[in-house]
């Protein structure tokens, strides 16, 4: 199979027009080819990294908002991905939930979002940055010291 990274002209898949100018992926071989909508690949980062413990969000920069759980509207707000030649760069910037160890955490998440993309789409990811834009703690609710850094009941 070979992998290439370029840039197409919108055209229609399935009635649903992809975007003018994006970067695709675009896998080969000898049946054909797969075009993959950097979107695509922004979203599976995001649901990825919000489902891991200790994530309560994604961070929007531009509206200082954070990605709702259960909305999908601008899902991929909180991801950037870098496409050239062989190397596929995604940072994610998340709101972390406070009782965690943030580090943990950002590996985790890293951790997570490779296995992902790897397998949902067959892309090596080169790079996965994380940034813990803030930390998340419900209203009136003091943390408690004594609970481990890395352990919390949800």
């Amino acid at each position: 199979m070979i992998q290439s990274f370029l840039l197409l002209r919108s055209y229609c898949i399935g009635g649903v027009v992809l975007g003018e100018n994006k970067g695709y992926i675009r896998t080969s071989d000898e049946k054909g080819s797969v075009n993959i909508a950097e979107e695509v690949i922004a979203v599976i980062a995001a649901t990825t990294a919000i489902d891991v413990d200790g994530v309560h969000g994604l961070y929007i920069s531009h509206s200082k908002e954070l990605t709702s759980l259960n909305g999908k509207k601008g899902l991929s707000k909180g991801v950037k991905l870098s496409i050239d030649e062989d190397n596929i760069v995604i940072d994610v910037h998340i709101i972390a939930e406070m009782g965690y160890s943030v580090s943990e955490v950002g590996a985790e998440v890293q951790k997570a979002v490779i296995s992902a993309i790897s397998s949902a789409v067959g892309v090596t990811v080169a790079t996965v940055n994380v940034h813990v834009c803030g930390i998340a703690h419900e209203k009136g609710k003091k943390p408690d010291a004594s609970a481990p850094a890395q352990k919390k009941a949800k």
